[in-house]
Order: C-alpha cells, then sequence, then structure tokens
C-alpha cells in the first residue's frame, strides 16, 4: 500500500543510523587516535600533512550536500554556489586576519596587504572582525542575506532551468571580478592568508588542526542531519513535486516561490558554514574559490556521486576530490580532461551516480 503523501518518511532507517554512527565513531574518534600513534611505530599511523586534507574534503562534502537538497530534490542547478562558500571564507579570514595583530611582516595593525596598498585606516566593512562570534554571524549573513535577495528576485521573476543556471554563473563571475579589485578591500588576487590563530590557538600546532578537523566532521554530520530532515518532512515533499512538474504543484494551490526561496537560502547558509571552515585549515582564501569552474565542479561532485541521494552528494565530493589531488600532483595538465571525461561518463554510464546506482541496485533496479 503506498504509504500516505502526508505522512512524515523517518528521519533515518535503523541501518541509516548505525552508519551514520559508524561514522561518526571512525571520523571524530577513530581517525584522531590513529593521528597520536608514533610514527616510527604504526604503520597504521594517519600523518600530519593528511589532517587538514582530510578536513577539506569533509567541507567540500557540505558543500556538495548543499549543492544535492536544492538540485536533486528541488531541480534547481546551481552554478554559482562557489560565492557563498568563498563568502563563508572570506567572513572567517577576515577575524584570522584581524587576530595578527601587530605579529605581521609590517608590525602595523592593519592587514599586511592594507600597509602594502598604502591605506591609511581599516575599511568600515572590517569593523567587528576582531571578535569571533561576529565573524561566524557574518560567515551565516552574507552568504544567506545574498542567497535571499538574489532568490527573491529570480523566483519572483519565475526564471527556471538553464537561465537560472546561467544567471547564477554569471553571479559568481562578477563577484570574482570585484574580489579581484585591489581597491576593494578583500586582498585583491592573493586574498587573505598567513593566518596564525584561532581563538588564540596556533593554526600550526597539529592538536588545532585536528581540533578543526573533528570540527568539520561534527558540521558536516550535522548538515546531513538537516538536509536529511528537510527531505523527509511534508516540505521535502512538496520540494520534490516542485522539481517534478512546478506547473502542476502551483495549479494545486501550493506558492512555490516560498518554497524555492527557503531552500536556496539554506542551501547557501550551509556553503558558509562549510566556508568557514575551510580557510583555517587551507591557510588561504581568495576569489580563485569564486571562478565558475569550482561552481560546476560542485555540481561534478553531486551528479558523480548521485544526485538526489544525500550521501551520494557528499561520496561524490570525496571521490573527485581525492582524484583531483592525485591528478595535480601527478599529471597536473590531464585533469580538467579527467574531469570532464568522468562527468561525460557518468552521465551516460551512471545517470544515477555511482552511489545512486548501488541504491538502485539494492532495490531491485526499482526508482
Amino acid at each position: 500500500m503506498a504509504s500516505d503523501p502526508g505522512e512524515r518518511r523517518p528521519l533515518l532507517s535503523p541501518l541509516g543510523w548505525l552508519l551514520f554512527a559508524a561514522f561518526a565513531v571512525a571520523a571524530v574518534v577513530l581517525l584522531p587516535l590513529l593521528h597520536l600513534l608514533p610514527a616510527a611505530d604504526s604503520a597504521l599511523r594517519v600523518p600530519d600533512f593528511a589532517i587538514p586534507l582530510l578536513g577539506k574534503f569533509l567541507c567540500y562534502a557540505m558543500v556538495a550536500l548543499a549543492v544535492d537538497l536544492i538540485w536533486g530534490y528541488a531541480g534547481i542547478l546551481s552554478l554559482g554556489h562557489g560565492t557563498f562558500f568563498a563568502l563563508g571564507g572570506y567572513a572567517m579570514g577576515m577575524y584570522l586576519m584581524r587576530s595578527i595583530g601587530t605579529e605581521g611582516v609590517y608590525r602595523s595593525e592593519l592587514p599586511d596587504f592594507m600597509v602594502f596598498l598604502d591605506w591609511k585606516e581599516l575599511p568600515w566593512f572590517w569593523y567587528g572582525f576582531d571578535h569571533f562570534w561576529f565573524a561566524a554571524l557574518m560567515a551565516l549573513a552574507a552568504p544567506g542575506l545574498l542567497a535571499f535577495v538574489f532568490g527573491w528576485f529570480a523566483f519572483r521573476s519565475r526564471i527556471r532551468g538553464v537561465y537560472f543556471s546561467i544567471i547564477t554563473q554569471a553571479m559568481t563571475y562578477a563577484f570574482m571580478l570585484l574580489f579581484f579589485r585591489n581597491n576593494t578591500g578583500f586582498g585583491g588576487n592573493n586574498g587573505l592568508t598567513d593566518f596564525k590563530r584561532l581563538l588564540g590557538f596556533s593554526l600550526q600546532d597539529p592538536d588545532t588542526r585536528v581540533g578543526l578537523y573533528v570540527a568539520s566532521a561534527l558540521a558536516l554530520m550535522g548538515v546531513f542531519l538537516v538536509c536529511r530532515g528537510v527531505v523527509t518532512s511534508k516540505l521535502g515533499r512538496v520540494l520534490e513535486a516542485v522539481r517534478d512538474g512546478e506547473d502542476k504543484v502551483r495549479f494545486s494551490g501550493y506558492d512555490t516561490f516560498h518554497f524555492k526561496l527557503f531552500v536556496w537560502t539554506l542551501s547557501a547558509l550551509l556553503c558558509g558554514v562549510a566556508g568557514a571552515l575551510y580557510a583555517p585549515q587551507v591557510g588561504i582564501i581568495n576569489p580563485s574559490e569564486m571562478q565558475p569552474a569550482n561552481s560546476i565542479e560542485m555540481a561534478v561532485w553531486v551528479a558523480v556521486g548521485g544526485r538526489g541521494t544525500l550521501v551520494g552528494a557528499a561520496a561524490g565530493a570525496w571521490i573527485v576530490s581525492a582524484a583531483k589531488s592525485w591528478f595535480t600532483v601527478a599529471a597536473p595538465d590531464l585533469w580538467l580532461y579527467v574531469l570532464g571525461a568522468l562527468f561525460v561518463g557518468v552521465t551516460l554510464f551512471l545517470p544515477r551516480g555511482v552511489v545512486g546506482s548501488l541504491m538502485a541496485r539494492g532495490r531491485g533496479g526499482s526508482t
């Protein structure tokens, strides 16, 4: 018997909760413990360089979940989520730059790039970023407000499909050009870098890096539960209906504008969280994070892992990012060709993505 369309689906099945707990133990407990093993005594020790790398992949997985939330479940393909990710990173980067104080190259209260460019005083939009709570708030507010305003006009005008994808790509390209300018006040093409401390803890300290990695793992689990909570609710049913036939949903009496605006803004907020955790682990945030190719790559993560699966989206971010890390060292000139071939191959032979195809096979091939 078919389930009641108004009935709320369970957040996770018993098997799902078991796998979720296994990931939590492995990511939050087991991996940090393996990192503490003496290097000379065990081949199982996780090396120092792997901790920030894995933390970066966890941030990418959060972005993939955010993209899948709107694309896989609401049918909104964004090619501009790199902007929301970068804004979260810039908000945290501004706090990290203010935390340097007079320890910079020029021994000035101003960030080094401002001294180099002969700025005499701190711009007004940098005020407040000497406080962590303010930076954390802005890491959510900046991408959230931008997404809300952008979505308000786009969805109110009923822009959708490929046209929406194009204007999101134009948006991220415009922001990239804006942040590349030195007089904008965000470090120009070099961006923000040379971070030293976070909440008083040295970013070069291995314990701080482990702490950031654990925070990223916990944030990923939180983002997954938020996304899962949305898609298993009545709201998720409406979003899926919008994806499959928005005109029919509107004809049924639903105002699709508010549903799309909500999930679009929520997706941007989740990207802001990922960006705020990304900046201190990578040690730099610059306008290249906003380039259109990065936003396209985010969509590739979801397509490779499995659109409309959440778990598949996160797995796709890990698969593609791990491949990129290897190819950019072993054969950097080939990576873009490999990425293109991967996307075409998945589209032709695994239209549901890697995880999506495995899930369909487990259900006997049913949709």
